[in-house]
């Protein structure tokens, strides 16, 4: 019998999901090699800890930027030397492996996740879409012929769909998460306290304090926020709240309520009536900011309700859905035979450059 493994291959995390033991592998989507060699040094939580802390000689990588795959070589290392931390080679026989990869992904990109899982020692790769995934994991049935509607905010792209008779009828991915809120926060305080801070801070203090709503002073929190003084060059440290976060993220938030409204006012009737009545799930890192719900709720008039394990929903779903699909109840193209036909392209290539 074969093992099941589910990947939530994220910008800023990687998922690792076992059948029969749960999520397994939680780390940061990041790499650290060595600047002339190019040989990968650490991966995951051990590379995270170096960012802003490096030596010349030492970078340290997102393979992943945006919600799609911006170094190739890099994505495929640190996929293996996670899959190897499973020990997959050893089993009896050849795990089947879902990669929940980001929505953007391209047919070469696709190719190259299948071979890295392969080499790792897979059997039958799958690849799938992040929404539809997400929903599963969140209690969605994507069988049901009445529609859901599920907005996944990730590190890298926010991933919006309505899903009926396990397809989805209507979806938009955008370029507005996690990352970008980090980007916005290091310049604002950039421009209104002329304090240069460090991703991780960025990251941190979005953690602890982003709320999507401005709150009374009662229940606003505060923050010691240290970076370098962009007058003196000096260390400095600053006292920050919530509200300063809200001010920070404002903009990019709404960005991604205009793209959810898009999405209910392309979606029939019928099926809109379903959404109404169901509510809309919020999945991912992103709904993990302080009023996230509450704010989508008043933007779309409709129910936001957000998921019991919003950042664990991906990989969860990857192995709800693998379940599914090795027992029959959700069919999907026999992935051997593209495979099989993509190396037999590569090589015919090989033969007439060679």
């Amino acid at each position: 019998m074969s093992r099941d493994i589910g990947i939530d291959l994220g910008t800023a995390n990687v998922l690792i999901h076992l059948k029969g033991r749960g999520i397994v592998l939680n780390e940061p989507a990041v790499v650290a090699v060595d600047s002339q060699s190019q040989d990968v040094i650490a991966v995951g939580r051990e590379a995270y800890e170096m960012i802003g802390r490096t030596p010349p000689s030492i970078q340290v990588i997102h393979p992943l930027k945006g919600g799609v795959i911006d170094d190739y070589d890099m994505t495929e290392a640190m996929l293996m030397l996670f899959l190897e931390k499973m020990n997959s080679r050893s089993w009896f026989s050849k795990p089947n492996i879902l990669i929940c990869a980001p929505s953007n992904i391209s047919e070469i990109e696709r190719t190259s996740l299948v071979e890295a899982a392969e080499r790792a020692g897979g059997g039958r790769i799958y690849i799938e879409e992040e929404p539809k995934v997400a929903g599963i994991g969140a209690g969605i049935d994507i069988l049901d012929p009445s529609g859901s509607m599920v907005i996944d905010i990730g590190g890298g792209t926010s991933d919006i769909a309505v899903i009926s008779s396990g397809e989805i009828i209507s979806s938009e991915s955008i370029k507005m998460a996690g990352d970008q809120f980090d980007d916005a926060i290091t310049q604002y305080f950039k421009d209104n306290f002329q304090l240069l801070i460090g991703e991780r801070s960025a990251e941190q203090i979005k953690i602890s304090l982003a709320s999507a709503l401005p709150l009374e002073d009662d229940m606003v929190e505060t923050h010691d926020l240290k970076g370098r003084d962009l007058v003196t060059g000096l260390p400095k440290s600053i006292n920050v709240n919530s509200n300063h976060i809200y001010e920070a993220i404002k903009d990019q938030i709404i960005i991604i309520a205009r793209a959810a409204k898009r999405i209910l006012e392309d979606t029939p009737p019928e099926v809109a009536a379903d959404i109404i009545e169901k509510g809309i799930i919020l999945t991912g890192g992103g709904a993990m900011i302080f009023q996230m719900d509450t704010y989508l709720t008043e933007y779309l008039k409709v129910s936001v309700l957000k998921a019991e394990q919003p950042m664990n929903c991906v990989a969860i779903g990857t192995g709800l859905m693998l379940e599914m699909i090795t027992n029959g109840k959700l069919e999907r193209t026999n992935p051997t035979r593209q495979q099989k036909f993509v190396k037999f392209l590569k090589r015919l290539k090989r033969r007439l450059i060679g």
